[in-house]
């Protein structure tokens, strides 16, 4: 095996994806110690997205003050890759929920220090900007972030304000002319990787709201202000965002970010595979190995391990999966491209036992895989 291409998402709340490539690059040059290894750690848009970025394809790492959820000075970052020419951003670098602790309240959480990273980052002259959604502590639509970039909120009186979550119900009127340039003539691509609405039952005060804070009864008021801002854009801006898939994410930022910043949004496997250069990586490998904490019916819809398969396949190329767990569901994985699907954990265990020897598993299991393929080899 001359190259072999490592594309892991995390397993979510034990190994993230740096880890995994280091562990399973370790075992591979045990074996194959000539073999080139290119190490893609993958980012889901949360925290971590940019260094997992920078890891990947290197660039640079921009620190500056910006405000928290509470509008309290913070310090936060974006990264630049592709010589300068693109931006990432996420989110929860400055909206995140970590940053709240025992006051989270998204009724008054605000997306406007996200908005003062993108103005950063555009002012650079770059030709692309990439926003990663998820972890947020927020639920205003974007509100703040698009307030940060020039566009004016106003209520009933005229007064002008930064909505948040609990006060979008009080946005009367909508103000574009004074958002900032800065994005013209830039692509803006938002990670998006669930396809809730906007608002209802399963839109973002319903489905997130809770574990950002919220009580049965604030999840209804929160849902009325985002209902309240998607008629006003509706009115105001011509857009009918209520039924966008993912319209819903991140606080119905996902939502926010079409309506004020031009952006669409995408699955962020496929932002990751455009964005490293994927298609031209592989053409010269032997082996893909990928993986996520648990494969099941949810990856068929595009996540991590079926969006490498895919393109994978279009070059002919084998991907192995190496994950936590396979639920029963996963045969139409193989039909998408997956080679081989290797369980990690060895023992029936509960997870909060299995997931303390994850690193220990991971590395027995991709020890084994590599002994097999070193075997048929010969």
């Amino acid at each position: 095996m001359k190259k072999a291409v490592l594309i892991p998402d995390s397993f979510k709340g034990t190994l993230s994806s740096t880890e995994i490539c280091s562990i399973m690059k370790e075992r591979i040059h045990t074996y194959y110690p000539g073999c080139e290894v290119v190490s893609i750690p993958v980012a889901d848009g949360g925290e971590g997205s940019v260094d997992a970025f920078l890891t990947a394809v290197g660039g640079e790492k921009i620190t500056l003050t910006v405000e928290n959820p509470y509008f309290e000075p913070m310090k936060s970052f974006y990264g630049l890759i592709d010589g300068g020419k693109t931006a990432v951003i996420e989110m929860a670098s400055c909206a995140g929920l970590p940053l709240v602790e025992d006051r989270k309240d998204p009724r008054k959480t605000t997306t406007y220090g996200v908005g003062k990273l993108i103005l950063a980052a555009a002012g650079r002259g770059i030709s692309k900007l990439v926003v990663g959604l998820g972890g947020s502590a927020t639920n205003d639509g974007g509100c703040g972030a698009a307030a940060a970039f020039g566009v004016r909120f106003y209520n009933k009186d005229g007064e002008e304000f930064v909505p948040t979550g609990g006060t979008l119900i009080d946005i009367d009127r909508i103000d574009m002319s004074g958002r900032s340039s800065a994005l013209d003539g830039v692509e803006v691509v938002t990670m998006c990787d669930i396809d809730n609405p906007m608002y209802g039952p399963t839109g973002a005060s319903h489905i997130f709201g809770p574990q950002k804070g919220a009580d049965p009864a604030m999840v209804e008021e929160l849902d009325r202000g985002v209902v309240h801002l998607c008629e006003v854009i509706r009115r105001d801006l011509g857009m009918d965002l209520s039924e966008v898939p993912g319209g819903g994410a991140a606080g119905a930022m996902g939502a926010g970010m079409i309506a004020f910043f031009g952006s669409r949004l995408q699955m962020g496997i496929e932002t990751v595979l455009d964005t490293v250069g994927f298609d031209q990586t592989i053409g010269d490998a032997d082996l893909i190995l990928t993986g996520e904490g648990k494969i099941d019916g949810q990856s068929l819809r595009g996540k991590v391990v079926i969006g490498v398969a895919r393109r994978a396949a279009k070059q002919g190329k084998p991907v192995v999966a190496v994950v936590g767990g396979a639920d029963y569901d996963v045969e139409p994985a193989y039909g998408e491209g997956v080679t081989a699907i290797f369980p990690i954990n060895r023992l029936p265990q509960d997870f909060s036992i299995s997931r303390t020897h994850s690193r220990e598993n991971l590395t027995f299991a991709m020890d084994n895989i590599v002994r097999m393929l070193k075997a048929f080899a010969k």
